[in-house]
């Protein structure tokens, strides 16, 4: 299974007007390094709690079909499936009927299941695509507090300090920044 994003969020879960007030900057001579900031932050605090913040669009590449009729998908929170295709033998893409995939959005991870006839596949590798929306909502406020404050105090963080800590904040998030992401995390067995 691969995940591919294609299309990033329409705006971050933190805004450069909040920063600026978290951060006590009248000024906005420095917005565009603020800005590289507050996404890169997002990522990390993505990538650390296993979570998408706020709403993009990403397609779910698989082979075949799981003999289960489950595909657990490697993004959450899923909160919709927008198209599936699967590719004949010829390498033409064959549309999914809407119905035939339902979406688990309370399991953790989120489950497509296969509830009803879907198209064969025709070839051995990458046959079928699943497009989804992940996140928690297509707004900041949807994003819940802690998220947004672990980006907004990450992000001041590094601008305060640029450069003396981004390196070994790659390698771990400092304590304070996990313990805002902790409630989130997936737990793994």
């Amino acid at each position: 299974m691969t995940p591919l994003a294609l299309t990033p969020p329409a705006q971050e879960p933190v805004s450069l007007s909040e920063a600026r007030l978290f951060l006590r900057l009248d000024q906005t001579a420095e917005d565009d390094l603020l800005g590289t900031l507050i996404t890169a932050a997002r990522l990390m605090v993505e990538a650390a709690s296993g979570r998408l913040l706020v709403d993009q669009t990403w397609r779910i590449v698989i082979d075949r079909w799981p003999e289960s009729g489950e595909i657990r998908l490697p993004l959450s929170p899923v909160g919709a499936i927008t198209a599936a295709r699967v590719y004949d033998v010829l390498g033409v893409a064959q549309p999914v009927a809407a119905e035939a995939l339902q979406l688990d959005r309370a399991a953790d991870p989120p489950v497509v299941r296969v509830v009803a006839e879907v198209p064969e596949i025709g070839r051995s590798r990458g046959a079928i695509e699943i497009d989804v929306v992940a996140g928690f909502g297509a707004t900041a406020v949807a994003v819940p507090v802690l998220l947004r404050q672990a980006v907004l105090r990450l992000a001041g963080r590094w601008f305060e300090r640029r450069g003396d800590v981004v390196g070994r904040d790659a390698e771990a998030l400092p304590p304070e920044i996990m313990a805002l992401i902790a409630p989130f995390r997936r737990a793994r067995l």
